[in-house]
């Protein structure tokens, strides 16, 4: 057994939340310049070369890549063959109380969702996800998650004979609907299957696979494709002014369903697609 201790933990979270709000990560970067060059619409042009410069200043002069610096969720794959030395939540808290209250990072965290007078002062209490994995290590994500990307998810429970139509009519009218209100161009993750509240989880995950990865097997890689040329097609473009580029990238997840259910979820990330992985 391999023991990690809380300290180890929150001190990597803090790591990983300060990258992730400062450093937009390369294969987003790689995503918008591929998609410079690309826009055929002068104006989205433009609005991408700003988001491109925006990066650049947000890493040189230390400065967070949204003003929305957001509410932290975190994964951790944690190896069966580790020992915990304290609380988990509360060593990721930990790590996001350092990171938020040590930088010039905003703190939007509501302890009660009807007292809007509630701040907790610090950004916690993150969320965290846990999987179980072979091994004696611990691998951990940070993605920090603006209020304007996350008011733009959604969750459908679909009759089965919907079928892929009925997913991508969902997906793209949702798309349409919300305009540029989630700072496009972004990624969108999306699940489809298991139950209301995996399809969810499953698309927020969806965004931590490097921009435009396909999926492992062709059947979901197609319905990632078919949704990217759909969406695109809409002509909604960089921050909702138009052209050719409203996302960058479809990830899809995919889980075993009951037959009478077709769960399927959306979770927009805009352009500041923050994310920071690291591993004890």
């Amino acid at each position: 057994m391999r023991q990690v201790s809380a300290e180890q933990i929150a001190d990597l979270v803090a790591d990983l939340c300060v990258e992730a709000s400062f450093k937009l990560p390369p294969d987003v970067t790689e995503a918008l310049v591929r998609a410079q060059a690309a826009e055929t619409s002068a104006r989205a042009k433009g609005i991408l070369g700003q988001i491109l410069e925006n990066a650049k200043v947000a890493q040189r002069s230390h400065l967070p890549l949204c003003q929305d610096t957001g509410l932290v969720a975190c994964f951790v794959r944690l190896g069966r063959e580790v020992e915990l030395t304290g609380d988990l939540q509360a060593a990721v808290d930990e790590g996001v109380r350092k990171a938020y209250t040590s930088q010039p990072l905003r703190r939007s965290v509501l302890a009660n969702p009807l007292r809007r007078a509630s701040n907790t002062g610090d950004n916690t209490p993150a969320i965290v996800h846990v999987e179980l994995v072979d091994g004696d290590g611990l691998e951990l994500a940070v993605l920090p998650k603006g209020g304007g990307s996350e008011n733009a998810g959604a969750v459908w429970m679909l009759p089965p004979a919907a079928g892929e139509d009925g997913i991508v009519d969902r997906i793209v009218g949702r798309v349409i609907e919300q305009g540029g209100k989630w700072c496009p161009p972004g990624i969108i993750g999306v699940g489809v299957g298991g139950t209301m509240e995996h399809a969810a989880f499953m698309a927020k995950a969806a965004l931590l696979r490097p921009t435009g990865q396909p999926h492992r097997e062709d059947q979901w890689a197609a319905l990632e494709q078919r949704l990217l040329r759909e969406i695109n097609a809409t002509g909604i473009g960089p921050m909702g002014l138009g052209g050719d580029t409203t996302i960058l990238a479809v990830h899809v997840e995919y889980h075993a369903c009951h037959l009478a259910s077709l769960p399927v979820a959306a979770c927009f990330q805009c352009h500041a697609a923050r994310r920071a992985t690291g591993s004890i």
